[in-house]
């Protein structure tokens, strides 16, 4: 009977942590939530980003940034390309300052440096993780 009672809350832990959406599964963010980095560009490189599919936050938008530029509102199980100069970059996620619930007011700040190479694509996820919250991890392709 211990082992049970000592079981359950571990399942319930391992429930809140997000996993990576089936390819066929992935939808585009809409249009009306890419904000920036959408033109192509000459000489850059593309960063590609998609959000786990999991219960934490999942009625909410998290804000994907470049370079500290908010580049588009992100829900669970969406994915959003970004053609960007080549060179170091900073991308991160953070709070969606447009949301007026209470998703909104909450503290997210997740930042990683990044070198993109002339015509190189990048690609990160966005997870969320009971113990850590949401955080932004590289994916090697």
């Amino acid at each position: 009977m211990r082992l049970i009672c000592l079981a359950i809350p571990l399942l319930a832990l391992a429930g809140c942590s997000s996993i990576q959406a089936d390819s066929e599964n992935v939808k585009p963010v809409p249009a009306d939530r890419l904000l920036a980095f959408q033109e192509p560009l000459q000489g850059g490189g593309e960063i590609v980003v998609n959000r786990d599919i999991g219960m934490l936050g999942g009625g909410c938008y998290l804000a994907f940034s470049i370079d500290r530029q908010v580049a588009a509102r992100i829900g669970i199980g969406e994915e959003a390309h970004f053609k960007v100069p080549a060179g170091a970059r900073i991308v991160g996620i953070g709070i969606d300052t447009k949301d007026d619930t209470l998703c909104g007011k909450g503290r997210l700040h997740r930042e990683l440096a990044v070198q993109l190479d002339s015509g190189a694509s990048q690609h990160f996820r966005i997870v969320s993780e009971a113990k850590t919250g949401f955080g932004i991890v590289a994916e090697t392709h």
